[in-house]
């Protein structure tokens, strides 16, 4: 972590063709942006928009949040790191993470087994390989028998975890040094610091969706609060930040089949704790509040509004 406050935007920006994204992401360290953190699930991939980016914008610190480390193999992690480390030399994190159950074992058939160990395992043998070290070695969840990352980057190549529960968080802090989070409130951040200790960069994405149209917020809020936090792995998440009975009614409609209920039980309240809405302004100042209670990077994701203006939309929400 550096003195810099760091202020990010995800990659790619929703609803612009990736092509045409070059402009805007250009501009973005004028407008106080310091990082460009990527976002990966069933759409463009992870890599290819921190490659543009770091043509685009060389000042720009790039991160993946996250890549998924079952629907990976370790060498092919190891060889995508190496190559954006060598692209952005000192300015490119890898962030991994499990994904989730539905990605890893509804869409490749992947079991989806001893998540922590197979984090732990992949953050080390990373560690090792981004070094140019000759890695053999039987871990827990894979082995690797001889591999070499050649080239390997000249600059280190930090690691970040994915991380929504203390023991993940934990393990982030002792093997990579950076958490990634996301869907809290500012008001979580403390707990979730707490757990990682005043030394782990704190990074998590915050959705933003800037309208002043409630009803229209607070719709789009509640079908993606519905289609993340009935995973199983963020809802224990936020039974571990005490919304256990708030989020009962919706769980259990879910997993009836009963989807129409399942949004209708989502209050007003948990929407606009975990969706940041309302005008630019009042967007920018909320994800600040974030910063203020002990996140060290938050990374907003805009969620594109009828009549929304991207490239106004990144301007007025950088910290410049």
């Amino acid at each position: 972590m550096g003195s810099q406050p760091r202020w990010g935007m995800t990659l790619p920006l929703t609803g612009l063709p990736l092509a045409d994204q070059r402009e805007i992401v250009s501009s973005m360290p004028d407008h106080g942006y310091t990082d460009a953190w990527s976002a990966e699930l069933n759409g463009i991939d992870a890599f290819t928009p921190l490659t543009l980016a770091a043509q685009w914008a060389p000042q720009l610190r790039l991160g993946t949040a996250i890549v998924g480390i079952y629907t990976r193999a370790p060498s092919t992690l190891a060889v995508q790191a190496g190559t954006l480390g060598i692209l952005a030399p000192g300015r490119f994190v890898m962030g991994i993470g499990t994904s989730s159950q539905v990605a890893v074992e509804r869409w490749n058939g992947i079991p989806f087994e001893k998540p922590y160990q197979r984090s732990r395992d992949m953050l080390r043998f990373l560690a090792e390989a981004l070094t140019g070290a000759k890695v053999s070695h039987e871990y827990e969840t894979f082995s690797v028998d001889g591999f070499r990352l050649d080239p390997a980057p000249k600059e280190p190549v930090p690691l970040a975890l994915a991380a929504l529960r203390p023991g993940m968080v934990r393990l982030a802090a002792a093997e990579a040094g950076i958490a990634i989070t996301n869907w809290l409130s500012p008001a979580d951040v403390p707990r979730v610091r707490e757990v990682a200790g005043p030394d782990t960069e704190l990074v998590a994405r915050i959705f933003v969706c800037p309208t002043e149209d409630l009803e229209t917020a607070r719709h789009i809020g509640r079908r993606a609060i519905a289609a993340y936090l009935t995973v199983p792995v963020y809802a224990a998440f936020h039974e571990w930040l005490g919304r256990g009975e708030v989020i009962a009614p919706m769980l259990a409609a879910w997993n009836a089949g009963d989807r129409r209920r399942a949004l209708d039980a989502i209050p007003d309240q948990l929407v606009d704790e975990l969706m940041v809405h309302g005008s630019l302004e009042h967007c920018r100042e909320r994800v600040a509040e974030y910063q203020a209670n002990g996140l060290d990077t938050p990374v907003i994701s805009i969620t594109p509004t009828p009549g929304l203006d991207l490239a106004e939309a990144v301007r007025r929400l950088g910290r410049a």
